[in-house]
């Protein structure tokens, strides 16, 4: 049996998060032990004992998710369950890139400590230009990513609202500032939008109101060296896979900025493990391998679900099903 992980990105927190899991196996809570050393933060405070409001900061959700991830991937290894297929949505990208071998441990917890803290401080910042206003994104469904593209049009040209994610045929997120957060909602229901979700997230991620942490990000990126994929990964930034350290260095700065093309990886996983075929399940396995189920659903309603399905591994119950 061979395995697709999918690591799930920032949006997934909860108060709670992998407390049965550490509970019950050594070696998650060992992940968490570590990650602590390495960066000197109280992150199972972030996962135990945080409320929503506060964990959806940058600067602990992407390291609370981040750990999530890692401990179970580490939880499934101990029963002979390893990836051989990685991807990551948006901040799961991470977890992708260190369980694919570009990173180590050590490099992926210290790269998503500075990256969660330099995004929360452009994030504060462009509040405080905003009155104290949040920038955001909002998830907007019962229209196609041509069809969100084009309502929000006007206010992209003012630089206002973006495509942000491309979750899938009957949902797109978008990126705003905390002005076009409100206009767009009010553009997307014009349009035919079913529903307009605001996201428990700290800022306006993946557009161009993210460059400054970009360029910060880069600049924290010289000294560290992406080694080349030992497992098959894939960007969100171009949809298809990477094929060496080097790309994914540059790669991991543009995910500031560029749109998670998350539907363009389903579609090159699923051509990867031959979707089609009436028997797959008995070959390949989709985890999602992380807090939530939302990629589960995405992967649902992806249209390649018909011979396989994503299963989200998130707590001891999931863990003893796998």
């Amino acid at each position: 049996m061979k395995n697709v992980f999918l690591f799930p990105g920032q949006g997934a927190q909860k108060k709670g998060i992998l407390k049965d899991i550490c509970e019950k196996y050594p070696q998650a809570l060992n992940v968490i032990k570590e990650a602590e050393k390495i960066t000197g933060e109280k992150i199972s405070d972030y996962l135990w004992e945080t409320e929503d409001a506060e964990l959806a900061r940058s600067d602990r959700s992407q390291l609370a998710i981040t750990c999530s991830s890692l401990a179970i991937a580490e939880v499934l290894k101990s029963k002979g369950i390893e990836a051989d297929i990685c991807a990551g949505f948006s901040l799961g990208e991470f977890a992708a890139l260190h369980i694919a071998g570009l990173l180590n441990f050590e490099e992926t917890i210290k790269l998503v400590c500075q990256r969660g803290k330099i995004m929360q401080k452009v994030c504060d910042e462009l509040a405080a230009k905003s009155n104290g206003n949040m920038s955001g994104m909002a998830a907007v469904i019962g229209l196609t990513s041509e069809e969100v593209e084009k309502a929000i049009l006007p206010l992209t040209d003012e630089k206002l609202a973006f495509c942000a994610n491309l979750n899938s045929p009957k949902q797109t997120v978008i990126s705003a500032s905390a002005e076009g957060l409100e206009k767009a909602g009010e553009l997307c229901t014009q349009a035919g939008a079913r529903r307009f979700i605001k996201l428990k997230v700290a800022g306006p991620f993946h557009s161009p109101l993210m460059q400054k942490a970009g360029d910060e990000f880069s600049k924290v990126l010289d000294s560290v060296n992406f080694k080349n994929p030992e497992k098959r990964i894939f960007s969100n930034v171009t949809g298809k896979e990477i094929t060496s350290g080097e790309e994914a260095k540059k790669l991991a700065v543009l995910h500031f900025t560029n749109p998670v093309r998350w539907t363009s990886e389903e579609k090159e996983i699923a051509a990867l493990i031959g979707w089609e075929e009436r028997d797959l399940s008995s070959k390949w396995r989709i985890i999602e391998a992380g807090p939530g189920s939302v990629l589960s659903g995405l992967w649902r309603d992806s249209g390649f679900a018909q011979n396989i399905n994503c299963k989200a591994v998130n707590c001891v119950e999931h863990m003893e099903e796998i």
